[in-house]
């Protein structure tokens, strides 16, 4: 499974917001050293319910704009 996702880091609390064709996650991680990208594979494994290992950055690793592969 593939998804588009827009990410926002530096913010007050984690959560995820389901938009029409994409999700927006808040990030409580700040973009530098990788630590918000990690911080997002976080909280999509725990937003989908599956291990950290099966979600990968396909696109846009260092952009805010991102495409993400859950695998199965």
């Amino acid at each position: 499974m593939k998804i588009k996702v827009k990410i926002n880091p530096n913010s007050k609390k984690a959560e995820v917001i389901k938009e029409d064709c994409f999700l927006k996650v808040k990030v409580d991680a700040p973009p530098h050293g990788g630590k918000a990208n990690k911080r997002l594979i976080e909280i999509l494994s725990e937003y989908f319910l599956v291990c950290k290992s099966r979600i990968k950055i396909i696109k846009g690793e260092f952009s805010k704009d991102k495409l993400i592969e859950i695998s199965e």
